[in-house]
């Protein structure tokens, strides 16, 4: 990293400054026959290095906003971390090319950053880019507490109601968000970032800070149910993770073993419950 000078901008392609979420980019556009030029907002992707206790562990790309939120979720579901209280401070360094997430956590925490500390870089959202080993990817299984039961219609409502809160989707059309929905489907928190998995880590983070009890609600997404968003939300401990897209087969099979309701292909009026049916009233 070097001086936190902006870097030069030869093409003026940005307008909102280096660290804004949205950027304003010149476009030429073709549409119905007609040529125009105009501005078109963009949403940021942006190398963020998170340190821990002065060692660089990862580079991730993700959307530079919530970004103290993004450090204690990323560092509790990818279980470097054992509780909140072991992040005892998180400060943001924003450079020219990037932005450095220093984060000081409890010394009893160290020595497993150390043995997981990531030889490549995380693609966009990408938490096990650099894993070099299958169970460092597969790591143990979180078993979830019963939480509450909810009706079909309540899952459908909060994911109706996530599209209204994403303010940097509606600007760039390129953005994914993760929700925190109360048992009748009262959004309560949103993240939003270009990865998925970084969306659900921000939500996470959010909802530690403020002292959610992952029991007395459920987990929305805008993406597929990858294995990842599963494990991560066991590790939080939310009982019921839901999907607009499908589940992959692993996923199905962690959640499964968890204890985890998984939801699938949510929405307009439908979906799919692909693992303890139960919570949600059709098991």
């Amino acid at each position: 990293m070097s001086d936190p000078t902006p870097a030069p901008d030869p093409h003026g392609l940005l307008r909102l400054g280096h660290a804004a979420a949205v950027l304003e980019v010149a476009t030429q556009r073709w549409h119905d026959g007609r040529h125009e030029v105009r501005n078109d907002q963009v949403v940021e992707e942006t190398p963020i290095v998170i340190v821990y206790n002065r060692v660089p562990h990862v580079v991730m790309m993700a959307t530079p906003q919530d970004l103290e939120d993004f450090a204690l979720g990323f560092s509790l579901t990818e279980e470097l971390i054992r509780t909140p209280a072991d992040l005892l401070a998180v400060s943001v360094e924003r450079f020219s090319q990037g932005i450095e997430l220093q984060a000081t956590i409890a010394p009893a925490c160290e020595a497993v950053v150390a043995s997981r500390t990531r030889r490549l870089a995380g693609r966009t959202g990408c938490g096990i880019c650099g894993a070099d080993s299958i169970a460092a990817v597969l790591r143990n299984v979180h078993p979830v507490a019963e939480g509450g039961r909810i009706a079909p219609e309540v899952v459908t409502q909060a994911l109706d109601g996530l599209a209204g809160q994403q303010a940097l989707n509606r600007a760039t059309g390129a953005v994914h968000a993760a929700g925190w929905a109360s048992l009748d489907g009262s959004l309560m928190l949103v993240r939003e970032d270009v990865g998925r998995h970084n969306a659900l880590d921000k939500l996470i983070g959010a909802a530690l800070t403020r002292g959610v009890d992952p029991r007395a609600g459920f987990v929305v997404v805008t993406s597929r149910a990858s294995f990842e968003m599963v494990q991560k939300a066991t590790v939080f401990g939310a009982p019921i993770l839901a999907a607009i897209s499908g589940p992959t087969g692993l996923a199905v099979r962690v959640a499964e073993q968890a204890g985890l309701t998984l939801v699938g292909f949510a929405r307009r009026g439908a979906l799919s419950v692909y693992t303890h049916p139960e919570r949600i009233g059709l098991g």
